[in-house]
């Protein structure tokens, strides 16, 4: 069966972009990012016993799509003409879709993450995403918040501030959504994150973690569906933008 055909069965998706959740004028490092964001969800590590055949499967089929979508020849060929080409060695040579998976990306462990959010925090790079994700967002504070990275309520004022100046100087235009944003839904938004402080606690001191890796695996699974995957979603970013690269001379991870 070729591989079109089981993207349809395994994904309802024929179109391989679909499948990675990402446009297809997608650049590489997106394509990387959106097959890095699905596969995590589906890696075998994550499924129960009685799951793991099948999670096996979607995570080959994704490595599949990721080898296609990642080779210059094949994606032009597909962009072109719709089709996947079966007997390149892209797709025909005997390869180990997990060990593929981890040189692609590095484990991102509480070390790193620790290590991230301090050189992160006050940096360019931040300064540049919280722009992004304010013009993204056309103002809205909760989305802002939430796609931000390493932020909670305690980094609002600074990140009000950062939007609020480059507002001041031209930089950004003024949304409504921003400038008017109501006290009911700025205490909305506080209130949600002390639950969500609250409900974290509970779960580590009901489960006896600490702070190890293994711990935070732990307090992942063991909070709703929905934060998990916000979690998931977090991890995802982190170890497709700051794990191994693949190319020479490629950044070879979070130092």
């Amino acid at each position: 069966m070729g591989l079109l055909e089981l993207c349809r069965q395994a994904f309802g998706a024929r179109d391989l972009y679909q499948v990675l959740g990402v446009r297809r004028e997608a650049s590489g490092d997106e394509v990387r990012r959106g097959y890095h964001k699905v596969s995590l969800r589906v890696h075998p590590d994550r499924a129960a016993p009685a799951e793991k055949d099948e999670a096996t499967r979607l995570f080959q089929i994704l490595g599949k799509v990721y080898a296609v979508l990642s080779d210059q020849e094949q994606r032009a060929l597909y962009d072109q003409q719709g089709i996947v080409d079966e007997e390149s060695t892209v797709l025909t040579q005997d390869r180990n879709w997990e060990e593929y998976w981890r040189l692609l990306f590095k484990k991102i462990t509480v070390k790193d993450i620790e290590d991230f959010e301090a050189k992160y925090k006050d940096s360019a790079e931040e300064l540049a995403d919280i722009k992004a994700a304010y013009m993204d967002f056309t103002g809205d504070m909760d989305k802002i918040m939430e796609s931000v990275l390493c932020v909670d309520v305690r980094d609002e004022p600074r990140i009000k501030k950062i939007i609020q100046d480059a507002i001041n100087s031209g930089e950004l235009p003024s949304y409504k959504a921003f400038i008017k944003e109501t006290k009911q839904k700025m205490n909305a938004r506080k209130r949600k994150a002390e639950q969500e402080a609250k409900e974290a606690e509970k779960s580590r001191e009901e489960l006896g973690l600490g702070t190890g890796d293994d711990d935070l695996k732990a307090l992942i699974q063991s909070r709703n569906e929905n934060r998990k995957k916000e979690m998931d979603d977090f991890l995802s970013q982190m170890e497709a933008k700051y794990g191994n690269k693949s190319k020479k001379g490629g950044k070879k991870g979070m130092k």
